[in-house]
């Protein structure tokens, strides 16, 4: 997968994450909450594609977690994102292997699969689609892909950022990442430029609650 290049709305955005993290690790209650408010929805989506219907309570133990140790964290706001996605991530791991299940999906309201692209036919393959829809077709990837796309498409995290959560390389991250969309893609009947390596420049929005 080609580089891709954060729009100016996310950084703004991780701005805003790291001055309220900042406020938060002072005692801020508030900024603890409206940092709360950013992040949850891409990690609940997130924690939705490992856990499925599990989420919200895997999700609440990520955040006590977050709370308890958000004093020993370094960072910006991006770097929050990616810090909250690892937990979230073990706490996920956890949760399957005491259930001992394989990740599923389940459907949520949120839209957190909101994917303007101006050029990329692998994310125009998902443009259209509603949010559980989609989660059910990231389900059936494997389990590489699937985590790969859901944090660079849902999480919003770059590729280095999503290389440290999963413990992997950047550049593995990102042929999972491509192999996902272009075989999401292919089931969705999207061909032409996706199959001749196109340059993947889109700018991945992050996700919202209605």
């Amino acid at each position: 997968m080609g580089q891709v290049r954060q729009p100016r709305r996310v950084q703004a955005y991780d701005g805003e994450l790291g001055a309220a993290v900042t406020r938060a690790q002072d005692g801020d209650e508030t900024a603890f909450a409206f940092a709360y408010r950013m992040v949850q929805p891409g990690l609940l989506g997130y924690l939705r594609g490992l856990v499925g219907d599990d989420a919200e309570d895997v999700a609440s133990d990520a955040w006590l977690e977050i709370a308890r140790d958000l004093g020993r964290f370094k960072g910006d706001g991006a770097g929050f994102r990616g810090w909250t996605s690892t937990i979230a991530r073990h706490r996920a791991l956890d949760h399957l292997r005491r259930q001992r299940v394989r990740p599923r999906a389940g459907g949520t309201e949120q839209d957190v699969l909101d994917l303007p692209s101006r050029h990329s036919t692998h994310e125009e393959a998902l443009e259209s689609l509603s949010t559980e829809r989609a989660l059910e077709l990231v389900r059936g990837l494997p389990r590489d892909q699937a985590e790969a796309v859901l944090l660079r498409v849902v999480v919003g995290l770059d590729g280095p950022a999503a290389a440290r959560v999963l413990g992997k390389r950047p550049g593995a991250v990102r042929t999972a990442a491509h192999r996902g969309l272009k075989r999401l893609a292919r089931q969705l009947g999207v061909a032409g430029e996706s199959e001749k390596g196109v340059t993947n420049e889109a700018s991945p929005t992050l996700g919202k609650s209605k």
